[in-house]
């Protein structure tokens, strides 16, 4: 029998077998089997030495793009490991093993890097795009378990994985291997990156969209400014200042002095706290608050988020600044707008 159930904290909506025994096996196999590739992850680690070094300063240095070819499961984590570079400011792209013996080679020239992942070294559907980086002098490196196999002595560099346990142990099928591959291909875009300078503004403009794009604009790029920014003259009137929160719609307006540099703000909260006869005959200077929260224009929209909602008092709406001048705004329907929230 199964039964549907769902302990406290655990994300369980199907139905699970009663046999504690058998729970109990599935959760130790797995266990062991991430173990193994954490060893394997360790030896990788552990061994890295002067080839990966070469192979860092070899892409860095040339003109063109990093090529990234496998067959089989290599090959989805040579797709991937090219993917991450590209992300990351390192124009890479992917040629299948394959595809490369019937037109793909056209795709590669002298200007690129090309780096091949085979565990045996001795892929045959390999063989013919080592051959064409050989013939037309194209810097090749292989990731690979055995370094002096055919395609080991074709390489120029040749980076070596530690030969350990697969995670599955009965067919031997590509798992910890192919994790050692993928995490090596992390760790050179990581490394990269970082010769580089990449920033996080960098990489916004390669992820424009979904939510790691929303996480990393700026506030620049999404702030309200020049006519539609609300501000108002030290010396202007609150029946004024009124007049300008309406037509802005932000329920507030920055006051500024004569050369435009910020002095306080004036938001719903600062008339009814001045409510009394008088009060629309009374300067913005007189009723506003001294001192308001602001963020820097250049800022990432998800920390303009954070002070409105995680600081207190919340606010809705928060200045943008170029020094002590306002030149944008950002509200809070701003960052739904984009998806931030």
């Amino acid at each position: 029998m199964c039964s549907a159930r769902r302990e406290p904290g655990r994300n369980v909506r199907y139905p699970i077998a009663n046999d504690a025994r058998l729970q109990q096996l599935s959760l130790d196999e797995a266990r062991a089997a991430i173990r193994i590739e954490t060893e394997g992850l360790e030896a990788l680690a552990a061994g890295l030495d002067g080839a990966f070094v070469a192979l860092v300063e070899l892409i860095q240095r040339a003109p063109g793009r990093v090529i990234l070819s496998g067959v089989g499961k290599s090959a989805h984590i040579a797709r991937k490991v090219a993917a991450t570079l590209a992300s990351t400011g390192t124009p890479a792209q992917f040629v299948h093993g394959g595809d490369a013996s019937h037109g793909d080679l056209g795709m590669i020239t002298t200007a690129d890097v090309v780096v091949m992942f085979s565990k045996s070294g001795d892929t045959p559907e390999l063989e013919d795009l080592a051959n064409y980086c050989v013939r037309f002098d194209i810097p090749l490196a292989l990731v690979t378990v055995h370094p002096d196999s055919r395609l080991g002595r074709a390489a120029n560099i040749v980076i070596g994985l530690p030969d350990a346990r697969e995670a599955c142990e009965i067919t031997a099928a590509p798992t910890t291997s192919t994790t050692m591959m993928a995490a090596l291909g992390d760790a050179l875009a990581v490394v990269l990156l970082r010769r580089r300078g990449f920033q996080a503004a960098d990489f916004h403009v390669f992820h424009p969209g979904g939510t790691l794009g929303s996480a990393l604009l700026t506030v620049g790029e999404v702030m309200h400014r020049d006519e539609q920014l609300p501000l108002v003259g030290a010396g202007t009137s609150v029946a004024d200042a009124i007049l300008e929160m309406t037509s802005k719609g932000f329920g507030c307006t920055g006051v500024v002095d004569g050369t435009g540099e910020l002095l306080g703000i004036i938001t719903d909260g600062d008339l009814r706290r001045h409510m009394a006869d008088g009060l629309l005959r009374q300067t913005a200077v007189e009723v506003m608050t001294v001192g308001p929260r602001t963020i820097a224009a250049d800022a990432l929209l998800s920390e303009a988020l954070r002070q409105m909602t995680a600081l207190t008092p919340r606010i809705s709406a928060i200045f943008a600044m170029d020094g002590r001048r306002p030149v944008g705004i950002v509200h809070l329907h701003d960052c739904l707008r984009v998806g931030l929230v």
